[in-house]
């Protein structure tokens, strides 16, 4: 079964900037959009982006609207996530997963990456 391998997490200061990166584990053969979410410590996983597959069109939590975006390059299978002005509040694990159609759930978690915001 395929699962996403994320990487690029790291301890950075408040006003910093990461680049997270996620790849699939082997070939999908065919996805609707790939997202990302965060799991904070004591809180429930959340949303935090996502990007299709045709056409590229990106959604963000307005948590992260203006700070970060979302880009994938589908000749290398690869979906990122710049993001900058990091908060103390930005911490967390950070997962990639992705959905094979519009009305399916998101799966084939990853391990996630950790993002450690310092203040």
């Amino acid at each position: 079964q395929v699962q996403m391998v994320e990487s690029g997490g790291g301890l950075v200061q408040s006003g910093g900037s990461l680049r997270l990166s996620c790849a699939a584990s082997g070939q999908l053969l065919s996805w609707f959009d790939k997202g990302w979410f965060r799991q904070s410590p004591g809180k429930e996983r959340e949303f935090v982006g996502s990007i299709s597959r045709n056409g590229g069109s990106t959604r963000l939590a307005d948590s992260v609207k203006g700070r970060f975006t979302i880009s994938r390059d589908n000749a290398k299978g690869m979906v990122y996530l710049q993001m900058n002005s990091l908060k103390p509040e930005d911490t967390g694990v950070y997962f990639c997963a992705v959905r094979t159609s519009v009305s399916s759930a998101f799966g084939s978690w990853g391990q996630g990456t950790q993002v450690t915001v310092s203040s």
